[in-house]
């Protein structure tokens, strides 16, 4: 394991509750973390209520997910590597900007008039250029403002500030879209240029940078790395393809509109009640933190989250609708816990950009080609089938990969000498 950060004279053997905030590095990525998540997560709900009032097709939904996901698909090996090499703080002012721009032109392609969809398409690619180096990089910078013993609760307070997010930014995106799409878009530039003052106060002396020459080899070992541990490899592909088969994010503007009417602001709220679960159940966990039986957790929690998504696809009834995306969210929120400590715990500081990179590709593909899915799926057998055939893939998954990862399954502790132990034996 690399240098772990400093620990500014803390008690180490303190490792819930609020411990990760004495880390004063700590506080500026959490604050930037949360104001981030909530522009880009206010971002989407814009995204695709313009999108659905321009086109009126479960296509071109499906396309806002493939455009927002490609760069992440293109740029992996990149965006892994500049992490590894370069202050990782300077990186993500740079995607805030990028991400700041896109809104403003976004703005300007929604209010033109006339204008074809695939214009801003294009502008949705350059958002996720921005989020596809933004995302490895911000996962990577964790573990270097706080110590190793405090990383669980520094990644349970980050899940939390990302859910908190998914509460607060698609409710604010649904009301700034009621005051005008203008005044929307400009609100969430405005939230990216408030990333790019907080970040630039992060200080990490002691990020261990990758060196020598850059070949193949170096862009692809984050991939090499995964991979030769079945634990990190179970995990992270077990979220891709879970996420990917029981989303249906992209259908929610015509669950708000067809099937529950209740409007935008009934759109901000459905997608914000799924952050509800994830938020209360990750405000739990850094409180209370999982120590045995990890695996087994993880795998129940993925089986929870596909029956919640069947259950949503097929209720006409608003409350039994926010029940089971509540229950979907909290599931969530326990699979991205123990998923994100093993990656970190498992990967060298110097190897964590191009392992993030990878597990970017992972997550916000499963979200973005699960929207391609929904949509594409939705337009063949209809919207409702559509959903309840993902939620019951997910069980389906979960049965085949108890067989297939058996390590994963038998992960006790999230501590970082058990998941060293774990990741070196396989």
């Amino acid at each position: 394991m690399a240098a772990e950060a400093p620990t500014d004279g803390i008690d180490e053997s303190s490792i819930t509750g609020w411990a990760a905030f004495r880390h004063r590095n700590f506080r500026f990525v959490f604050v930037t973390g949360f104001t981030s998540s909530m522009a880009i997560f206010s971002l989407q709900i814009a995204i695709g209520w313009e999108m659905w009032q321009a086109t009126r097709e479960e296509y071109y939904l499906g396309l806002v997910g493939l455009f927002a996901f490609l760069p992440a698909l293109l740029f992996f090996p990149i965006a892994g590597m500049v992490a590894d090499r370069y202050p990782r703080r300077l990186i993500l002012a740079v995607c805030y900007t990028v991400q700041g721009c896109a809104a403003l032109l976004l703005l300007a392609a929604f209010t033109a008039g006339n204008v074809h969809p695939f214009v801003p398409l294009c502008l949705i690619a350059l958002a996720g250029a921005g989020r596809a180096f933004s995302q490895p990089t911000g996962a990577a910078l964790l573990p270097n403002v706080v110590s190793a013993q405090h990383l669980p609760n520094a990644v349970a307070w980050s899940s939390s500030a990302r859910q908190l997010s998914m509460v607060i930014g698609p409710a604010v995106g649904g009301f700034l879209l009621a005051l005008g799409t203008a005044f929307a878009f400009a609100a969430i530039a405005v939230m990216f240029a408030i990333c790019v003052v907080l970040i630039l106060f992060v200080r990490t002396p002691r990020q261990a940078q990758a060196r020598g020459p850059v070949t193949l080899a170096i862009l692809f070992a984050g991939f090499r790395f995964i991979f030769s541990r079945q634990i990190v490899c179970g995990a992270m592909v077990l979220d891709f393809v879970a996420v990917m088969a029981g989303s249906c994010f992209a259908l929610l503007p015509i669950y708000a509109t067809d099937i529950l009417h209740v409007g935008e602001l009934g759109l901000g709220f459905l997608r914000s009640v799924w952050a509800v679960g994830a938020t209360v159940c990750a405000l739990t966990l850094t409180h209370f933190a999982i120590r045995h039986h990890a695996g087994a957790i993880l795998l129940g929690a993925v089986a929870l989250f596909g029956a919640a998504m069947a259950v949503f696809g097929i209720s006409t009834n608003l409350w039994l609708s926010m029940g089971a995306l509540f229950v979907g969210g909290a599931a969530d929120m326990i699979s991205v816990y123990v998923r994100d400590n093993i990656v970190q715990l498992a990967t060298p500081d110097d190897m964590r950009g191009r392992v993030q990179s990878v597990n970017a590709v992972f997550t916000l593909g499963s979200s973005d080609l699960g929207q391609l899915k929904s949509g594409l799926l939705a337009e063949a057998v209809g919207v409702v089938p559509s959903v309840v055939i993902g939620g019951l893939g997910v069980l389906g998954i979960i049965a085949l990969w108890v067989p297939l990862f058996p390590r994963l399954r038998a992960v006790d502790g999230l501590d970082p000498d058990s998941i060293r132990r774990a990741s070196q034996n396989g």
